[in-house]
């Protein structure tokens, strides 16, 4: 009988027979996995040119990580060259510029997703309050920047703030004021810069918080015009709380970037002008020149890496601070 085993042997025992227990349910698992597969082997099918795009395009390339570990060199290969263990890391923290360009990055950031959020969320209530074949040119003519390269965009932007000839210098010699030379300015650009942002990205965001809002059931508004509700307290009263999910996790994703910055809108619309800096540069912009003029690939990819796995803690943190306060709008 077992109770004369010895203790060693009954747990072996009892081991032996968890293991026995869970080998059916894992086969029964992988059954279940093939019948699905199959199931919908066309819609997989459908799916493959993407999955392969990502997997090209995304993943593949995430085997150069180990360029931020390593001292490369070009003559020994990627995984011949000599690793360096956090070496690589130390180029950003012990940069000169090491605080402005972290400071830019995360206020800018931040500064980007609150006006952004704001922004989209006021466009969406008012594009929710037309109708007819209006809403269709509000919404083509908010849409329309996003799909603007950013190259574009900041030949768009030299025409406003050129010197000489810039429309903003000669509006401001209509009213009696000196022209700027808003190149060689710094302060300026603490505004220029979020008006551009917000500008080229608040249609994107107006449009998703507007099929957010096209999904509220007509029943609540309904039932709120019987009970005497105005338009302005249906909008704070049922489609504002309504929307908090979807505000919830486009505010978290949002924060997942907020230690990496926006390349194009921080290098071509202040023109990569050196005196302003101090209000221009951030992380992306200051290792670009860093790369271009030294040609260090090791601490490029450290950077890289580095924006990456804080993006991550900053995702998982937000998303932990939310499920506490209320879980059903928590991401994950």
């Amino acid at each position: 009988m077992e109770t004369g085993m010895p203790e060693p042997a009954k747990r072996r025992t009892r081991s032996r027979g968890k293991a026995d227990a869970a080998r059916p349910a894992a086969q029964s698992r992988i059954r279940r996995e093939i019948r699905m597969f199959r199931k919908n082997r066309e819609l997989l099918v459908l799916a493959l040119p993407g999955i392969l795009f990502k997997l090209v395009i995304a993943y593949v390339p995430m085997v150069g990580l180990i360029l931020a570990f390593k001292n490369f060199r070009y003559d020994q290969g990627l995984f011949g060259s000599k690793w360096v263990g956090l070496d690589n890391f130390e180029f950003l923290f012990k940069a000169q510029d090491a605080f402005r360009i972290i400071r830019n990055t995360l206020l800018y950031n931040f500064t980007y997703i609150v006006t952004g959020t704001v922004a989209a969320l006021l466009f969406a209530l008012l594009l929710n309050e037309l109708s007819g074949r209006m809403i269709k040119m509000y919404q083509t003519t908010m849409f329309l920047p996003f799909f603007l390269s950013m190259v574009l965009v900041g030949y768009i932007g030299n025409a406003f703030l050129d010197f000489d000839n810039g429309y903003l210098n000669k509006l401001l010699g209509y009213v009696g004021i000196s022209p700027h030379n808003w190149y060689l300015e710094k302060t300026p650009w603490i505004f220029i810069l979020p008006l551009v942002a917000l500008w080229k990205g608040v249609g994107f965001s107006t449009l998703v918080y507007y099929a957010g809002i096209t999904g509220i059931s007509p029943d609540y508004y309904e039932a709120a015009t019987l009970d005497g509700a105005t338009r302005v307290q249906m909008m704070l009263r049922i489609t504002l709380p309504l929307l908090k999910p979807l505000v919830i996790i486009l505010f978290i994703l949002g924060l997942g970037n907020i230690f990496r910055g926006d390349f194009g809108l921080h290098y071509f619309i202040p023109n990569n002008a050196g005196p302003n800096f101090p209000t221009t540069d951030i992380i992306d912009t200051y290792v670009y020149r860093a790369l271009t003029k030294l040609g260090d690939i090791n601490s490029a990819a450290a950077v890289g890496f580095l924006q990456s796995v804080v993006g991550l803690v900053t995702v998982v943190s937000a998303n932990s601070i939310v499920r506490r306060i209320d879980r059903d709008n928590a991401l994950f």
